[in-house]
Order: structure tokens, then C-alpha cells, then sequence
């Protein structure tokens, strides 16, 4: 785990809220608020999610649109007087087999990134790994890899947030295990 600034890991289903609640926790004004994005409006149901993000957002926020290299955009942005927001690492990984980059030698480039980094970063990221398993090889090698990428970032993160019904439950740092007999 990085020793300098807090990072955050915050991960949830579709649609339970994770995303308003990594805004809510940048949105204090203390720091420059700059949004990573990853999503890239490939049709008119995407187009309008990331309107809905940018409306609620508001002018407060940088935007940066980023869909393949985080660990640039993180090294050259993350700086103390700037609290950066991923959004998403789901899309993030898809846009990285679209490309066909190597979802291992990114996410060891993230993760570098995250070490390095001046100023703290919160990272949302979909948590697929309660579902049913996936019913073709594609989507089962895609749920395997996001729940390896969100143990790799979860490792190297100050705190993970997992949102369930919009109802946030601290995950990292863990009580420590009781013992049982």
C-alpha cells in the first residue's frame, strides 16, 4: 500500500449508487475537483449516461476524458491541491481489450501510478463478482479479470467502499479477524 496520499476503491452493483458517492466524497471544495472519465458515448444509451454524470457533477468539475492510459493521466494530474476521480475502471478495462493492451501490464502501470501520486485519488469500479457466473467465455474471462483488477487496486488503496442500494459499507480498513475456536 502507498504511503503518501489516501486513495479510495469505490465499488458497487449497477446502479446502487457508487458513483454519487465518490462525488460526495470530493465534493468538499477543499481541492480541485478533476474527473477522469473512461466511458467513451458509443450509442445513445451511453451518450446519455454520461450526460446524467455531467449534469450532476455540475461546473465545479474538470473534465478529462481518458479511456486507455489512467497511469498517465493520474501521474501528470494527482497533484495535493487536486483530488482526482476515476470513473470507471469497468469501462476502463473493456476500452483495454478493445484496444487490445495488455489488462496485466496496465493495471501493474495503475497501480504504480496510484504509489506515485502526489494527491489522493477515489476510483469507481463495478462489482461483478456477486452475480451469476456468465454463460460465454468472453464474459467469464471479462468478470475474472474486473475481479482481479479490484483485488489489485483494492491492495493498493488506503480504503475500500463497497455501495449497496446507495448505502456505503467501509470495507478497507477491515476490524481485525476475531479468533475462533
Amino acid at each position: 500500500m502507498a504511503s503518501g496520499p489516501a486513495h479510495v476503491l469505490v465499488l458497487g452493483g449497477q446502479r446502487s449508487g457508487k458513483s454519487r458517492y465518490a462525488e460526495q466524497l470530493i465534493a468538499d471544495g477543499k481541492r480541485r475537483a478533476l474527473y477522469l472519465a473512461t466511458a467513451t458515448a458509443g450509442d445513445g444509451e451511453m451518450a446519455a449516461r454520461i450526460a446524467t454524470h455531467r449534469a450532476r457533477r455540475g461546473s465545479a468539475w474538470e473534465t478529462i476524458e481518458e479511456p486507455l492510459d489512467l497511469a498517465r493521466a493520474i501521474a501528470t494530474n494527482a497533484k495535493p491541491d487536486v483530488v482526482v476521480l476515476v470513473e470507471c475502471l469497468t469501462l476502463w478495462l473493456s476500452n483495454l481489450y478493445g484496444a487490445g493492451r495488455s489488462p496485466d501490464e496496465e493495471v501493474d502501470r495503475l497501480v504504480g501510478a496510484l504509489d506515485g501520486a502526489r494527491g489522493p485519488v477515489v476510483l469507481v469500479s463495478n462489482e461483478v463478482g456477486a452475480g451469476i457466473i456468465p454463460d460465454n467465455p468472453l464474459a467469464r474471462t471479462y468478470a475474472d479479470a474486473l475481479g482481479t483488477l479490484n483485488q489489485r487496486i483494492a491492495a493498493a488503496v488506503t480504503r475500500v467502499v463497497l455501495v449497496a442500494a446507495g448505502i456505503p459499507i467501509l470495507i478497507k480498513p477491515a476490524p481485525a479477524p476475531e479468533v475462533i475456536l
